[in-house]
């Protein structure tokens, strides 16, 4: 397998275009989504993906919301407590809303894909986990083992190398490891410490457990870390060989977040460090033989994020690139954002709300979009840019009956000085990201959205 190409880094380039946008998993956009969007649209969606020529296969996500703990940088949706039996008493709920998703879906309709979210998945434990999938078999046709990508995210802390193993026997074959820094003051300071030990073993374990592929998550951008400290996490990291890392810019949203308010402001770094720490990131994993897939992720090169991407096949969802084909994505458990049809939903964030909706027999929906021509459009053009990093103008234009440069004028005039700075190659029939421009994927997409700068909404950084 040849070596990956180096990933240039261009820090005048980078300081220019780091600014707020959408990570764009998903176009529209979460924040487009509306309360009118409802049940019985989210049903309508369901009914009319069967009456497609060739009905998609099927993907489902999983949230569970609990923690032990708090992790100060934390911004997703998380319930932080030590009551195990609200674990029993959420697997219940989970199983209701398995049993109403199941009734809108075709039989025949594989199962492809699974991601377990959180929170800490592995809050419910094995047993639990086991309830839950037997729960799914029950209600879904479960692809064939070799065709399946049924992955969980683990915390190193809550998790031992055995556990791993009973795991893969209930049928997970990808892992994600939640690392983010493995330096003691960084993790002091966010209110997450753990071992390289536990890692390393959960790793090993793994590995002898038959996972096909192990990922590692990293944030750069924490409170107290440095180049120096950060270049010795990745070192570290490097050493364990993990098959994909991520390594997300942490946004700091206290008036968002109530969590990040705890830390304190002296410790964040300067922006220009950021910057600092993202060029060693590029640096460090690319010479250590990983192949920059796009955003924050990186992959070895046998990897088949890679493949997927060489062969034009990589996808873009709400748990970031994919392997597979295009799937309706069924989201369960509280916030669960799915996408089915042309719709995109969302469920209800409150446990009380979500038990009242199943106990009444009711799908959970809170809110949704339902796209239409113009959104269908932009939305290719922005998967094409965030995952293969061209456009096939050709393309485009036969699929939805436009022309592209009078469609398009006001993006291909925003993107000129992309082009003009070397980011891109922009032709009539030719748009296409060059290798400085794959930092700034983001920003490319940005000039396709319809629905930026109409709402009050702050984004993470762009790079």
């Amino acid at each position: 397998m040849p070596q990956p190409e180096p990933q240039p880094f261009i820090r005048p380039l980078v300081e220019k275009y780091d600014r707020p946008g959408p990570r764009y998993t998903s176009y529209p956009t979460a924040p487009q989504f509306q309360a009118a969007f409802a049940e019985d649209d989210y049903r309508d969606q369901a009914a009319l993906s069967h009456r497609v020529a060739a009905p998609k296969p099927l993907s489902v996500y999983v949230h569970v919301p609990f923690c032990e703990s708090l992790c100060y940088y934390c911004a997703c949706h998380k319930i932080v407590t030590h009551r195990r039996e609200r674990a029993a008493e959420y697997l219940a709920l989970l199983k209701r809303e398995i049993a109403l998703q199941a009734a809108l879906f075709d039989g025949e309709r594989s199962l492809t894909q699974l991601h377990l979210g959180g929170g800490t998945p592995t809050y419910l434990n094995n047993a639990q986990l086991g309830e839950l999938m037997d729960a799914l078999a029950a209600a879904f046709r479960f692809a064939p083992p070799e065709d399946r990508e049924f992955s969980l995210e683990v915390d190193p802390r809550t998790v031992t190398p055995e556990q791993l193993h009973e795991l893969r026997g209930l049928g997970f074959n990808r892992l994600s490891v939640g690392v983010q820094d493995f330096d003691p003051e960084v993790q002091a300071a966010v209110n997450r410490v753990q071992g390289e030990a536990e890692v390393a073993a959960l790793m090993k374990a793994a590995r002898g457990a038959g996972f096909h592929s192990v990922s590692v998550d990293l944030i750069y951008g924490l409170p107290r870390q440095t180049v120096a400290s950060f270049a010795a996490t990745l070192d570290k990291i490097v050493a364990l060989r993990p098959d994909r890392i991520a390594t997300y810019s942490y946004a700091h949203l206290p008036e968002r977040f109530k969590a990040q308010r705890l830390i304190r402001d002296r410790d964040m770094p300067p922006p220009e460090r950021k910057l600092e720490l993202l060029e060693l990131t590029v640096r460090r994993l690319t010479e250590a033989g990983y192949a920059y897939i796009g955003m924050d992720h990186f992959a070895l090169p046998d990897d088949e994020l890679v493949r997927a991407q060489r062969e034009g096949t990589l996808q873009r969802n709400f748990q970031g690139y994919s392997t597979h084909a295009d799937c309706d994505l069924i989201g369960l458990g509280v916030s669960a954002i799915g996408k089915v049809g042309d719709g995109y939903s969302q469920n209800v964030k409150e446990i009380a709300a979500y038990r009242e909706r199943l106990e009444a027999g009711r799908l959970p929906v809170l809110r949704g979009y339902r796209l239409d021509d113009e959104d269908r459009l932009r939305r290719d053009v922005i998967h094409a840019l965030m995952c293969h990093g061209r456009v096939d103008v050709d393309a485009i234009e036969a699929r939805h009956g436009i022309d592209f440069a009078s469609h398009f004028a006001d993006a291909l005039a925003a993107l000129a000085p992309m082009r003009d700075d070397g980011l891109i190659t922009l032709g009539q029939r030719r748009l296409e990201v060059r290798p400085p421009g794959r930092l700034m994927l983001r920003n490319l997409a940005m000039t396709f959205d319809a629905y930026l700068g109409g709402e009050a909404v702050r984004y993470s950084r762009t790079v």
